[in-house]
């Protein structure tokens, strides 16, 4: 679920809709809530556009990272976390959905502990330079989008997906996971 021919990003954000918005206006890029839309709308109009900058707000991983999240902050097991997991991949290698080549995030520092983790440590732990915390009040959106970084892609998603499971939060990234119980 990406376009071949465009920088597909997530943007995750408290309200993204007017951020969207305001980056349609924009000729390089095709931005819009895709939040409510079924997985196979939010493919199609993701795979039709033709800039070179696709934004939206439908991340891939959303359900994992909800129970990661939840599971960290006791609130769910680990089996509905790694149920997650599995069912991300499942669709990932469907090709029902796939990981964008950027997040960027909105106002981390307002985020909960348990949440910046995620945002900040599991999701760069796979892929440095493919997550961007970011600030309205700092760069605009639109320079962001012409000078995101250049690095690896993301890994395969099996393996450190399956690792995720088992990492602390705050310990993502120093090699230390959770023992089996």
């Amino acid at each position: 679920m990406s376009s071949a021919s465009s920088t597909t990003v997530v943007f995750i954000g408290r309200n993204p809709a007017p951020t969207l918005g305001r980056l349609n206006r924009l000729t390089n890029v095709r931005a819009a809530s895709l939040a409510e839309m079924t997985d196979g709308d939010a493919g199609q109009w993701i795979n039709q556009s033709q800039s070179p900058y696709v934004v939206h707000d439908r991340d891939p991983l959303a359900h994992v990272a909800h129970a990661w999240v939840e599971f960290f902050d006791d609130q769910t097991t680990l089996g509905t976390l790694d149920f997650e997991i599995e069912r991300a991949l499942q669709s990932l290698s469907a090709g029902g959905a796939s990981l964008p080549d950027y997040y960027i995030i909105d106002a981390p520092e307002e985020l909960s502990p348990t949440w910046k983790h995620w945002w900040l440590g599991v999701l760069p732990d796979a892929a440095p330079t493919r997550v961007i915390p970011w600030d309205d009040g700092a760069t605009p959106l639109a320079r962001l989008l012409g000078h995101l970084p250049t690095g690896r892609s993301w890994p395969d998603p099996g393996p450190w997906l399956h690792r995720v499971a088992r990492q602390v939060p705050d310990r993502v990234g120093l090699g230390e996971i959770v023992p089996e119980t």
